[in-house]
């Protein structure tokens, strides 16, 4: 990490004459390595859980490990799409709690022990202990990614600083650092030789990420210890009474069916997904709706359903690289290059490969663009997103054709996928992160980070819901589909752009 002195901070940052990050300020240094590590831990356990759950059963790869659940495919899809979007959707929650409890910084140190339990549960055997793990993990992700982002956000004192999207892309390059480091660690452990020790080396790398975060706070803007909206007196009984009320209301929900006999894994699913895309409407609806924002903020968050819709529509597609595209690399390619034989979870490295590759040069190229005036609005940006999720499926279209009969295609072909797709992937998501704490009400500063990575849970919701629904998403129709929703979603988006931007008012 280059390291170089910087002017004095300003009084509400770090400590003068601090060092600086890649020309960022230092505290971007300790936010990009625990989200590293945190990401490490997800990205472990992502590349290691489609694989988990077919093992040992007719849908899993031929000489693959047993020792795992033995679904089927089609339940190893929806339980994979909703475990990606259960882990985004407590990022509201983190963020409340952020705003109104704890601050971000105490969220984030409580976030990343949640986070370690979780994995650790999972390193016990048995369905109880493994549905335990993820939920906690679920829990603790989602708890931190929304608060971590605010304080990356915090580090730049001027909204429309230029500089900052490319710290938010500089951050994204942690994410990946450790998504790239992940399947080549915990998937190898766990896909040779020990699933569950996977799972104990995804709770080490959190546990890595918590104690430098803890070493390195004082490097962070003071914001970060503040309550924005701190709760009125009387106000926390209020909502933790609330807050079992809902708990109680969702255990005799559960409880119904089950005494009844009717409780099925299948009812689960599907009732879990249509509350993961109902939430993050509410939310979004919430917020708009709130009479105490005044104009502007209340025509930002009209704009901002723009995003949140394509969002939603990007991750839909995108998160199947870790559910549709693993199933896919485990039993359909050759799982060699250039004579070198790998797991199929090595596959699962190649899209934070291409992000830690182009991520600096997109950092340059917006920063070069800026000082000629001819940077792409975000509205086009997030629309090219949509163009090029769109085009990698399209592609996938071919290999899924030719593997149509059993025969197995080179794994070249999803690394094609993966490159397309991260090139479109750093036109929405880093730009997203920024563009959500430039649009945020000030009421809602970590709740609307929150509100963005929803967009995830809602998109890989509804991947759920169609394979649940008994749509296949490993055939090439279904893939072709799905490519043109992106691409008319990329045509809306971009046919809207004037009056979106209108509605954006200063932000850009």
């Amino acid at each position: 990490m280059a390291l170089t002195l910087k002017e004095p901070a300003s009084p509400n940052g770090p400590t003068a004459s601090a060092k600086t990050f890649f020309g960022h300020p230092r505290g971007l240094a300790t936010l990009f390595l625990t989200e590293m590590w945190e990401r490490f831990s997800f990205y472990g356990m992502r590349a290691l859980l489609p694989l988990y759950l077919i093992a040992g059963g007719p849908a899993a790869a031929a000489g693959s490990q047993g020792n795992g659940l033995a679904m089927t495919g089609a339940t190893a899809l929806a339980i994979t799409s909703l475990y990606m979007a259960m882990v985004y959707l407590p990022c509201m929650t983190g963020g409340w709690l952020g705003d109104r409890l704890w601050g971000p910084r105490r969220t984030v140190i409580v976030s990343g022990c949640v986070v370690v339990a979780g994995h650790l549960m999972l390193a016990l055997p048995g369905l109880p202990a493994f549905f335990a793990g993820l939920a906690l993990v679920a829990i603790g992700s989602g708890l931190l990614k929304a608060n971590i982002s605010t304080m990356v956000g915090h580090l730049y004192e001027r909204e429309d600083s230029p500089r900052r999207d490319s710290g938010f892309t500089v951050f994204y390059m942690g994410i990946n650092l450790g998504g790239l480091l992940a399947p080549l660690i915990i998937g190898t452990v766990g896909q040779q030789v020990s699933w569950h020790l996977g799972f104990v080396i995804a709770a080490v790398g959190m546990a890595l990420g918590l104690l430098q975060f803890l070493l390195g706070t004082r490097h962070l803007n003071r914001r970060s210890d503040v309550v924005p909206e701190p709760l009125a007196p009387g106000e926390l009984g209020r909502v933790i009474r609330k807050f079992l009320f809902w708990v109680g209301a969702a255990a005799i929900a559960c409880a119904a069916p089950a005494l009844s006999g009717h409780f099925t894994l299948h009812w689960a699913l599907v009732s879990l997904s249509l509350v993961g895309i109902a939430i993050p409407v509410a939310a979004l609806a919430r917020i708009k709706r709130d009479k105490a924002l005044d104009r502007g903020e209340r025509s930002r968050m009209s704009a901002y359903v723009w995003f949140f819709a394509a969002a939603a529509v990007f991750w839909m597609i995108y998160d199947q690289g870790a559910s549709t595209m693993a199933l896919f690399g485990a039993k359909s390619t050759t799982g060699e290059l250039f004579g070198f034989s790998f797991p199929s979870s090595w596959l699962q490295s190649v899209n934070p490969v291409f992000i830690m590759a182009l991520g600096p040069v997109f950092a340059w190229m917006w920063m070069w663009l800026v000082r000629r005036r001819r940077e792409p609005t975000t509205v086009v940006k997030f629309a090219l997103g949509l163009w090029l999720i769109g085009l990698s499926f399209l592609v996938f279209v071919v290999p899924m054709v030719m593997a149509g009969h059993g025969a197995r295609v080179s794994p070249m072909w999803l690394v094609s996928i993966y490159l397309i797709q991260t090139i479109g992937e750093l036109c929405l998501s880093p730009v997203g992160l920024s563009l959500t704490t430039k649009m945020a009400p000030l009421k809602y500063a970590s709740q609307m980070m929150g509100i963005w990575f929803l967009a995830v849970t809602a998109g890989d919701c509804a991947a759920s819901l169609l394979v649940l629904g008994g749509i296949d998403l490993n055939t090439a129709p279904v893939v072709g589909v799905e490519a043109g929703l992106a691409a008319l979603a990329g045509l809306a988006v971009f046919l809207r752009r004037d009056r979106v931007r209108s509605l954006m008012g200063a932000v850009r």
